[in-house]
């Protein structure tokens, strides 16, 4: 039997505002879209925390024997500066910038998405869109919510109707804004006047002159909408209606309210059954930003190179930390944090290399299947990884208790146990051991240099002196210190 028929999930769902029970429109499938990054500019860790709540949701349900569908889009055109249909395209203002083509800025900005992601050991989507690839489907798509009374067209741009769609729907229902509040509360931003109204939103843009990005239309040569994209990508890849639809807190309103809109005016069904959205990241208690120095890239991480943090952190270790707080709360990251993420994380991996020395007994003392279930139950409850990586810790101390003697295990419960340590360690959460990796590097760093060691020795007793001091000062360069001794030549790292 699969698992999903014997664990039974929860959804905190944005729209109903509370956690539903997880009922899959087909029986074992699950469709799911994701919000993916405008690729303008490095990928910020904020997204990279979004994007890797949804990633250990993919691998949960893809562990509980779900065949899932993952579409996590590429916006490479099509987002404005400001969500009131205002200011350049980002992706054509940095191409403009940097006087380079704006698909130069597009593939720049993917690849180092996909790295940054890959270097956290993120699960590729099963389909990753993008919007320049999907106009006609867009096109289409206006022309329907045109015919279907919902959009109007104004010197060749089209927007969509807001104030008429609101008097048969909800424009707010996921936000539970007030189309009445969102009017009081509305300046006047130049630029607007085609718009019926302030509220209204851009379908279509009629690009002006100057704007690269262009496609032809039967109201302009111009380019879609931001919200549209979406819209048209995730009902061509999963259908009208499908199960999960997620993204960062920020893009519930106006980005996925306007989906939801769009669809009902289209297709005249909601979407989606469960809207999840992830918190938002902060540093050291304040909001990040590039202007105050509060700031940190992915790759920073990794090098240390950051006023921020005192050392470098691996891949796993910043995941960990991540993993640590929940999808829905807010996650502020600190070197102190990060610090003890890290012994955590040390502990954790020094716990599952003593599994395979644990001695068995006829009998179990502990209770192994009510702490494999909790282990379920953490994930269940709107994928709880903080307290799914409680109770690992718990897992750690019944090696501990085992190795000791003061607890015992059976074979089968240790298999049992052994399994499913890994799973959730691994293919779920989606860490892997730096340690034996970083081990593994050392042991490759310390042959070279006994190589070089070995070529040092050769040199000098060929009376190749220059190319023994050669050796030993690009090595002290590289920070590697030849120590020359009665017993030999070693080696020390500074």
């Amino acid at each position: 039997m699969e698992l999903y028929k014997q664990q039974h999930i929860k959804i905190y769902n944005s729209l109903s505002g509370e956690k539903d029970n997880f009922k899959p429109i087909n029986d074992g499938y699950v469709g799911m879209y994701v919000c993916g990054p405008t690729v303008y500019s490095n990928v910020h860790l904020g997204n990279v925390r979004t994007f890797m709540s949804f990633d250990v949701i993919f691998r949960y349900l893809k562990h509980l024997g779900y065949k899932v569908r993952y579409v996590r889009n590429i916006t490479d055109a099509g987002h404005l500066e400001n969500d009131a249909d205002v200011g350049e395209d980002r992706i054509a203002k940095k191409a403009r910038l940097e006087e380079i083509e704006p698909m130069e800025v597009v593939q720049r900005y993917t690849v180092d998405f996909h790295n940054i992601l890959n270097t956290f050991n993120f699960l590729p989507p099963s389909i990753e869109p993008t919007a320049t690839g999907h106009i006609i489907e867009q096109i289409e798509l206006i022309k329907t919510i045109i015919d279907n009374g919902f959009g109007y067209e104004v010197n060749g741009s089209v927007y969509f109707d807001v104030h008429k769609y609101n008097k048969t729907n909800n424009y707010g229902i996921l936000s539970k804004r007030k189309l009445e509040d969102l009017i009081h509360n509305t300046r006047e931003l130049e630029g607007q006047s085609d718009k019926k109204n302030p509220q209204d939103f851009a379908l279509w843009k009629k690009a002006e002159p100057t704007h690269i990005m262009r496609w032809p239309s039967p109201w302009s040569d111009g380019f879609p909408g931001w919200h549209l994209e979406c819209t048209a990508m995730s009902t061509k890849y999963l259908g009208e209606h499908f199960d999960i639809h997620g993204g960062g807190m920020d893009l519930k309103f106006p980005h996925h309210e306007c989906e939801i809109a769009q669809n009902q005016a289209a297709k005249g069904k909601t979407p989606v059954n469960y809207w999840m959205h992830a918190n938002m990241l902060i540093m050291n208690g304040k909001k990040m930003a590039k202007s105050t120095g509060n700031f940190i890239l992915p790759t920073e991480i990794f090098t240390g190179d950051n006023k921020n943090i005192t050392k470098a952190f691996t891949p796993s270790v910043a995941r960990f930390f991540m993993l640590q707080a929940h999808y829905r709360s807010i996650l502020d990251f600190t070197n102190d944090g990060l610090l003890a993420s890290e012994k955590g994380y040390n502990r954790l991996m020094e716990a599952i290399g003593q599994l395979q020395d644990l001695k068995t007994s006829e009998t179990s003392t502990l209770d192994i299947q009510a702490w494999i279930q909790k282990c379920y139950d953490a994930m269940n409850d709107d994928f709880n990884t903080p307290i799914l990586i409680a109770n690992l810790f718990e897992g750690v101390k019944y090696i501990n208790q085992i190795k000791e003697g003061s607890e015992t295990i059976s074979l089968k419960d240790l298999e049992n146990f052994k399994n499913t340590i890994n799973a959730f360690v691994y293919d779920i959460l989606g860490l892997k051991n730096d340690k034996t990796n970083a081990a593994n590097g050392t042991d490759k760093l310390s042959g070279a240099v006994q190589l070089l060691i070995k070529l040092r020795q050769e040199a000098r007793i060929n009376k190749d002196f220059a190319l023994s001091d050669q050796i030993r000062d690009e090595l002290a360069e590289a920070g590697i210190q030849l120590n020359d001794g009665k017993e030999g030549t070693t080696f020390s790292t500074n």
